[in-house]
């Protein structure tokens, strides 16, 4: 259990995280993709890198393992995270962006918010992160480039799709 001042940083870095990679959606430096894309694998490697220099690494770490069990519990109820019911493939994304994210900083590092935020775009672009395989209209991919029709991801936890390298 977090303590309540952990807690609440930790909301706050949360909500920051969404509005920073929401603006970074906006602009050419990624792929415009928030959903097994580099701007997903931006929001969870700043949100990690955030809240390891505000309270610390192993309190990160536990928050992002917390929110990714949250998201299996979220698909055994069929809801949506982010307008996308999660699946085993995206958790696996996120935590490895989330170990990415807690290795660019450290706690109490003077890093400015803007620093980080080219600090992470650059490991995307160099490939350090992992995104989901799409092709060019945003469908999802097989790891040898088959189509992965969206009926057949219906309601499955394990599928084929692929994760890559984040360098398009």
């Amino acid at each position: 259990m977090l303590h309540p001042f952990k807690a609440k940083k930790a909301l706050a870095i949360s909500m920051e995280a969404k509005k920073v990679s929401d603006s970074i959606k906006n602009t050419n430096l990624l792929d415009g993709d928030g959903s097994g894309g580099q701007v997903d694998a931006f929001r969870h490697a700043y949100w990690m890198a955030r809240l390891h220099q505000e309270i610390g690494k192993s309190a990160a770490r536990s928050l992002g393992k917390a929110h990714e069990k949250e998201n299996y519990l979220t698909f055994k109820k069929r809801k949506l995270e982010d307008g996308v019911v999660p699946d085993e493939i995206s958790s696996e994304m996120d935590l490895y962006n989330n170990e990415q994210g807690l290795q660019l900083i450290s706690k109490g590092s003077e890093v400015s918010n803007k620093g980080l935020m080219y600090r992470i775009i650059n490991a995307i672009q160099n490939g350090e992160m992992k995104i989901i395989k799409k092709n060019e209209q945003g469908n999802f991919l097989t790891c040898d480039d088959q189509l992965i029709s969206s009926e057949s991801l219906q309601g499955k936890w394990k599928n084929n799709k692929c994760l890559i390298s984040s360098k398009k």
